[in-house]
């Protein structure tokens, strides 16, 4: 049924919910931060980002989802212990209120 991603493209997906006090101004400026990160870091390939447009009202609370593609497991860690990462993720981490993190293989069905 299943035909799993064996070695290839990981999804590094971020939920946020920045803090009340965090002004618009500021979330662009973090969200262009994040996006420049593709053009530093080498194993980062890609970068989407979006708000919660979602009518269900099932977000717990995120607002914000960052997505980042890699090409390996290793590669995330290669971007998680980057330098340049480190000092983003610390000014990032710190403008939130609510953070979730979850790295996949994209999977097919086979019907």
């Amino acid at each position: 049924m299943e035909e799993a991603n064996k070695e290839g493209t990981v999804k590094h997906v971020l939920l946020a919910k920045f803090k009340d006090g965090v002004s618009p101004e500021k979330i662009e400026e973090l969200i262009k931060g994040y996006a420049n990160l593709v053009n530093l870091i080498e194993p980062m390939k890609a970068f989407h980002w979006g708000e919660d447009v979602s009518i269900e009202n099932l977000h717990q609370g995120y607002t914000h989802i960052f997505e980042s593609t890699f090409e390996s497991k290793e590669a995330v860690a290669e971007y998680v212990a980057h330098p340049v990462h480190v000092e983003f993720a610390t000014m990032f981490l710190g403008s939130l209120d609510k953070v979730l993190v979850i790295d996949y293989k994209p999977t097919s069905v086979s019907l």
